[in-house]
């Protein structure tokens, strides 16, 4: 068990991040930062113009770590390093998001059924005396996918809370036929840089 000093605030909602975090001996607070709600979003995850999908999710994350680092502050609590975390899946210069329908998901998954797309994770890192951050990309194909596995894929729920519609460590591993990167960055975080960034910052780790 680490001490408080150690721990490090997570401004990430994503339970896969959480357990990846664990895998690797980090522990975290977690800061919730709203997504909706009569006050609006902490952070815009919508896609700015020009941007591209390299400049939007490192902006992403950045903007996560540091609203949230104000936030500590503001709030009074410990001084210690804020992560923040965004994922993106990008074809042709399209960036996916998280589809908001059925008729979105399906879209989704018709466009990357039988080609390469290249899913995109930035970390950063804030704190009073450290900030870092990096970008990893994986490059992803998929089998060519029948109608109807596209639809039994969408009527099981899964598509609705991941980027670009599916995620590799549920059901839609069936469709992976190769990856080039990160396995973890696929999921959402990937381990070996984040370790790395965070003993730069100074986190004990292995």
């Amino acid at each position: 068990m680490q001490s408080a000093e150690n721990m490090i605030y997570l401004a990430s909602k994503s339970p896969r991040r959480r357990e990846l975090l664990r895998q690797i001996g980090v522990e975290f607070e977690l800061l919730q930062l709203r997504s909706d709600g009569r006050r609006g979003m902490d952070v815009t995850e919508e896609v700015l113009r020009g941007e591209t999908p390299e400049v939007y999710v490192a902006r992403v994350a950045h903007e996560k770590a540091h609203f949230a680092h104000r936030m500590v502050k503001l709030r009074n609590m410990p001084e210690r390093l804020v992560m923040g975390v965004d994922t993106t899946v990008t074809i042709d210069g399209r960036i996916l998001g998280k589809p908001g329908s059925v008729t979105e998901a399906r879209g989704m998954l018709e466009l990357l059924s039988g080609r390469s797309h290249q899913v995109l994770t930035s970390v950063a890192l804030c704190s009073e005396a450290f900030q870092g951050q990096f970008t990893q990309v994986s490059e992803v194909r998929f089998c060519k996918l029948s109608a109807e596995a596209i639809q039994a894929y969408c009527n099981s729920k899964e598509p609705f809370d991941k980027a670009g519609g599916y995620g590799i460590q549920g059901m839609a591993g069936q469709f992976i036929e190769h990856i080039s990167g990160s396995h973890s960055g696929i999921m959402g975080l990937p381990l070996y840089e984040t370790a790395q960034l965070l003993k730069q910052a100074g986190l004990p780790l292995l």
